[in-house]
């Protein structure tokens, strides 16, 4: 597994680098193949294809033994291409360092080490699907399509997004939305000509602090402006500025609420002569936890336990795929992948340790679903 996992991690593969990402692919498709593992290629026309690794369950009775147990996970990292070059996977005692080597490529080489024992060794309690996306750091633009469906078939989903540092898996996540705001004004010498001027910087900065002010943290909404750019020169008046807004919030009613002031926000023009646009360019949905997802949690902790691990819920104000899968019904539990931390920066780590017992207890997981009454 360790070696998969470096091969991985030595692989380009940020979430614009369509070439990478499907070269991770590969890797997966060559593995499968080793393993007598069908595996159906969804293509994507600007991202990673999404890959489908199927093995079939033992005798399939009715009902819901009929619908898929779904191992979920994204190919892509945030990392610019040539990282892998720059500091390439490395091993420090029972620690591993790497771009994506916890987010969530350890994840993934753990998905089809289940699925190959499941094909190996039989005892599956219905068809499993190993789903490989190729998107996720950037909100499943294309992604978003394949797995919604996949959940609509899904018996249970477990996103093997990389276990807490305290060994927890989440329970809970905020949704976000990712948007831009556009801001046009007028080119003018800013000594010679100013009054001539309208500033889409000032513009900018009246919506900025607006944005700002609807965060309301005992709500769990938070809304953070973390780029800014525009202007000419120091000494035009700034004819253009942009800025990118991350909205996070637990209550689905809640994205409406504000995405709707936003926009009042955007369309209301504090410098006279400025013309806003508001795009949004990328969103996750919330994982709120369900009566079916609580008997999951139950279930995986139980399963977790025999494996040698004790294991909580976390909620996390991260996204994830997860909150698709559970926004279309089906129970689903995150960050069952094994454990590390640091994520998304040069530190980012993988606990070698935690990577066979996670695997175990998703395994144990799926075999005892029957008796949990899932």
């Amino acid at each position: 597994m360790i070696d998969a996992i470096a091969e991985m991690v030595n692989t380009d593969g940020g979430s614009y680098d369509k070439a990478g990402v499907d070269q991770t692919g590969e890797q997966v498709k060559r593995f499968m193949a080793a393993n007598a593992i069908p595996v159906e290629v969804l293509p994507q026309q600007k991202h990673g294809d999404c890959l489908r690794a199927t093995v079939e369950g033992g005798e399939i009775a009715s009902g819901n033994r009929q619908k898929n147990i779904v191992l979920m996970g994204h190919r892509d990292t945030v990392f610019p291409k040539g990282e892998p070059t720059r500091r390439p996977f490395r091993i420090e005692g029972n620690i591993a360092y790497g771009p994506g080597v916890a987010d969530m490529k350890a994840g993934i080489v753990m998905n089809m080490f289940v699925l190959a024992a499941f094909r190996k060794f039989g005892g599956a309690p219905g068809p499993l699907v190993g789903l490989f996306t190729g998107d996720e750091e950037i909100g499943s633009p294309e992604g978003r399509p394949v797995i919604e469906a996949e959940a609509k078939r899904a018996r249970v989903v477990f996103n093997s997004e990389p276990g807490r540092p305290t060994g927890a898996v989440v329970t809970g996540r905020k949704g976000g939305v990712f948007s831009i705001v556009d801001i046009e004004g007028k080119a003018a010498h800013s000594g010679g000509n100013f009054e001539a001027g309208i500033s889409a910087i000032g513009e900018a900065a009246h919506k900025i602090i607006a944005i700002h002010a609807l965060t309301d943290l005992k709500r769990g909404i938070t809304l953070n402006v973390g780029l800014v750019s525009g202007g000419q020169s120091v000494n035009t008046v700034a004819p253009s500025a942009q800025f990118q807004i991350d909205l996070r919030y637990v209550d689905p009613t809640d994205r409406d609420e504000i995405m709707g002031r936003i926009h009042d926000i955007v369309g209301r023009a504090h410098v006279p002569g400025t013309r806003a646009t508001l795009t949004i360019k990328g969103e996750f949905l919330p994982l709120n936890q369900t009566e079916a997802g609580a008997r999951v949690f139950e279930l995986y902790k139980g399963a977790a336990a025999a494996s040698g691990l004790s294991v909580t819920g976390e909620f996390s104000g991260g996204c994830a795929d997860s909150g698709f899968t559970a926004a279309m019904g089906a129970p689903t539990i995150c960050a069952v992948g094994p454990a590390g931390g640091k994520a998304h920066s040069p530190e980012e780590y993988l606990e070698l340790d935690s990577i066979v017992p996670r695997a175990q207890s998703l395994a144990r997981a799926i075999l005892r679903l029957e008796g949990a009454g899932l």
